[in-house]
Formats: structure tokens, C-alpha cells, sequence
């Protein structure tokens, strides 16, 4: 998977996806980290990738204001649950390709993810 990874997603979390061989890059990489939640939905979507966020507010952008927002997927982890929604989030991966994930607004909690269709995606 492509994804861009919001400034408030753990660490820990980048580096799991990285090893196992996901694309990742995060919005300090790109000079992101100070930039606005509508930027950073720009961004995803043109640089081609599935947004990854702790912050429930890009559900409310994705659904009112943007015409064609890019996937998100929205971590709902603390650190006790990190294992677990991780286990989640590679089970996501497997059921759904990249191309499905950049029309979804997708909530990855321990043990369980909801999806949504974003406006593109039927």
C-alpha cells in the first residue's frame, strides 16, 4: 500500500508498516507537519496515496467538504492497543487492495474495522 501518514500516528506504527513492505511516507517527510487537515487531504490525494490518521476530524472533511477525497484510514489506538489494531489493519490489507482503500473511509479499532464508501466509490 501507498499511504501518508498524518503527524499524529505512532511511530511505532510507520515503522510496523514499513517492515511489513508498505510504501510509507509521513507528512514531516514531505514538510507537511504543520499543515492544515484540508492540506494534508490535498496531498493524499495527489500524490496517489490512502491517508492514515488518529484524527476523527478528515471523516468530516471527507463527507462534506471534499468532492473526491482520497482513502482514509482512521486509527482508533492507544498504546495498550497498538498490537491488536495493527493485527487489524493487515487484516483490512488483505481483504481489500489498494485501489478499493482509496474509495473508502475505513475506522480500524482492536478486533474489528467499519468501512464507508466515500463519494466515488459507487
Amino acid at each position: 500500500m501507498r499511504l501518508l501518514t498524518d503527524q499524529d500516528v505512532y511511530f511505532l506504527t510507520i515503522e510496523w508498516l514499513r517492515t511489513e513492505g508498505h510504501d510509507v511516507i509521513t507528512a514531516r517527510q514531505i514538510g507537511m507537519d504543520r499543515a492544515s487537515d484540508e492540506e494534508i487531504l490535498r496531498k493524499t490525494k495527489n500524490l496517489d496515496r490512502i491517508l492514515l490518521t488518529r484524527d476523527k476530524d478528515f471523516g468530516a472533511l471527507a463527507f462534506l467538504k471534499f468532492k473526491d477525497p482520497a482513502g482514509i484510514i482512521l486509527l482508533r489506538v492507544s498504546p495498550l492497543t497498538l498490537t491488536e489494531v495493527h493485527k487489524e489493519l493487515q487484516r483490512l490489507f488483505s481483504e481489500h487492495n489498494e485501489e478499493e482503500l482509496k474509495k473508502l473511509f475505513c475506522v480500524v479499532e482492536p478486533h474489528r474495522h467499519r468501512i464507508r464508501y466515500l463519494s466515488t466509490g459507487k
